[in-house]
């Protein structure tokens, strides 16, 4: 703890560490100071200065945002003089600011839009530029909608690009009245570096960057009676979608999200989290298979460690930053992907419908999950896998157009065939669950015994720390697994992909120790993805966090390989894990990408 220090606050005594910005001092005292350019997530940039405050003894305004507080300082937050700026500041963003609300699929959840409401902008003072500017949408990606009208020029994507991710398909360009956000040589999204995570349009104010969306192309497959459609939700929404709909964040609302399906007139409710579990079958047996090549059979060939691919966002940078390193992923589809695979073979089959007429649809908590489903490698099953992508705000824009009262749902269950899950699916939402789930498992195939953690919580691999380290020591395995014996298993969790590089540059450099790699692109893992409701910081994530883990807990299953649904498809269709690929369709391989 730093030293503690007293400043005025609009003649309120307040005792903060040294150091501590006057915008946060400001918040410790209960008083509110708008921004627009600063995130909790990203550093601070003091670029909208829409933060301004006055500083007694100083002529200028000082933007809160990036002001740290000094001992004695006087700081007022609503003088004449701090008002005037700050509406005059909003004026001219709005001048330059395509202002045409009710049309903006951002409309009601706009950082702009609100604090024009809250300074009651009626007349514009400044000469509206918009006609005189040669502004671009660029709609080429399948998952992101880039709108330079609607930009503001905080550079909250510049920063979250860089700083959370890494990649820097964003970057501000020129000066002046000519500055813009854009990408390298102007080049569309579609066409860049750009992973299609959507963090971007997690930290963008405005409506200048939005999901492309299919909520009207999903309303009128359900309404086409000709068509059965199926809809699977990830894990990760059920702990999200109550923050769009009346319920606080971390709010777990699975049975009200299923009703709420249901009552939208989808033929078939089921989870992801099937799917997840089937990941862990697939995924855990090629580990082993990858580990009996390398420590019994010394395969050079065998590429260690093993990184997982259930993150469409991952798989796309490593695609690009990392072509030669594509041996080391899973060849497993993600649990959405097999789940559109499986839905319009075994599923279709087991239920006497052609597949021609099934619609697959998943709700997703992410952005880059849209792109995955438009892959030419996702329809190999002869049908596209996956047919729309919604993400949880999307979902909770149809329940709300539906006029459905969410707050009001009894509880309903998901159907069976492909809807029974464990507890183990359910935390392939947080950071370290997929790795969890998969040492609950493999450790139990291996030595028919519980891994040797309280309560199955294997702490180790929890937590948001960016890269996060883990062994088990494999100790008296049974008969068939004999060569492990006294093996070290040696684990890494990277989420966000600025960690995620780190990780992959150990490999490079042929420093890494690690066995088996669980790589999540986004902040916290599929809880932060770039679907979830907005806004998300830390503290939000955390209280995702705590509700996937409590939903896990009060799983009456919490093992994949214990799920009954599990057993019966390989009984009846997959045969064993790692089966035959001409049949099952819940296998792939990823492509080779350029950076520029």
């Amino acid at each position: 703890m730093g030293k503690k220090i007293k400043i005025t606050i609009n003649g309120e005594t307040v005792e903060i560490v040294k150091g501590t910005s006057i915008l946060e001092a400001a918040n410790q005292a209960g008083v509110i100071i708008p921004t627009l350019c600063y995130h909790k997530d990203l550093c601070v940039a003091g670029n909208c200065r829409v933060c301004v405050v006055e500083i007694a003894g100083q002529k200028r305004l000082a933007p809160a945002c990036a002001t740290p507080c000094d001992e004695g300082m006087d700081v007022l937050t609503n003088t004449l003089k701090v008002r005037n700026s700050r509406k005059h500041i909003i004026e001219l963003l709005l001048s330059e600011h395509n202002a045409d609300c009710t049309n903006c699929y951002k409309n009601g959840g706009c950082e702009l839009q609100k604090l024009a409401s809250e300074y009651k902008i009626m007349n514009q003072d400044f000469i509206h530029l918009v006609p005189f500017r040669n502004y671009t949408i660029d709609m080429f990606s399948p998952s992101i909608i880039k709108d330079d009208s609607k930009c503001i020029r905080c550079q909250r994507c510049v920063r979250t690009c860089a700083e959370l991710q890494g990649v820097n398909a964003l970057t501000m360009s020129y000066k002046g009245e000519h500055a813009k956000i854009t990408t390298f040589f102007e080049k569309a999204m579609n066409d860049v570096v750009c992973t299609n995570c959507g963090q971007c349009i997690n930290h963008c104010p405005t409506g200048a960057l939005v999901e492309k969306n299919y909520i009207e192309e999903v309303w009128s497959a359900i309404s086409d009676k000709t068509k059965y459609v199926v809809v699977q939700t990830a894990p990760a929404v059920r702990v999200g979608l109550g923050e769009e709909l009346g319920f606080e964040p971390g709010a777990r609302v699975t049975g009200k999200m299923v009703a709420a399906l249901k009552r939208l007139g989808f033929d078939a409710v089921m989870d992801t989290d099937f799917t997840a579990d089937l990941t862990i079958m697939e995924e855990g047996t090629e580990l082993l298979t990858r580990l009996k090549g390398a420590l019994v059979d010394k395969n050079p060939d065998i590429k260690l460690p093993m990184a997982t691919s259930c993150s469409p966002g991952w798989i796309k940078f490593i695609e690009h930053m990392y072509p030669s390193l594509l041996d080391h992923l899973s060849s497993c589809k993600s649990p959405q992907q097999m789940f559109g695979a499986l839905v319009k073979t075994y599923y279709a089959k087991a239920r006497n419908i052609d597949p021609e007429k099934i619609v697959s649809v998943s709700i997703m908590p992410c952005t880059a999950k849209k792109f995955e489903a438009a892959r030419p490698e996702m329809h190999d099953s002869g049908y596209r896998d996956v047919d729309y992508v919604l993400t949880t705000r999307e979902l909770a824009i149809m329940i709300k157009q539906a006029g459905i009262d969410f707050m009001k749902l009894k509880d309903a269950h998901y159907d069976r065939l492909m809807g029974e899950s464990t507890g183990a699916g359910v935390i392939f939402g947080a950071t370290g669950g997929v790795m969890e789930a998969a040492l609950r498992t493999a450790y139990e195939l291996v030595t028919g015994r519980d891994v040797p953690f309280e309560n199955l919580k294997i702490l180790p691999v929890r937590g948001m720390e960016g890269v996060k380290e883990a062994s088990i020591k494999i100790e008296n395995p049974l008969e068939k697994w004999s060569f492990l014996d006294g093996v070290e298993l040696n684990c890494a969790i990277a989420h966000g992909l600025v960690n995620a590089k780190k990780v992959m540059d150990s490999i490079v450099a042929g420093t890494s120790h690690y066995h088996f790699i669980e790589f999540m692109a986004c902040p916290g893992g599929c809880l932060g993805g770039g679907g979830q409701p907005i806004p998300t910081n830390p503290e939000i994530r955390a209280r995702r966090t705590e509700a996937i883990y409590a939903e896990d807990e009060g799983m009456p299953m919490r093992k994949s390989h214990l799920n009954p649904e599990i057993t019966k498809i390989y009984k009846d269709f997959l045969i064993a894990p790692l089966g035959d690929r001409r049949i099952n369709k819940i296998n792939t391989k990823y492509t080779p990408r350029k950076r520029y």
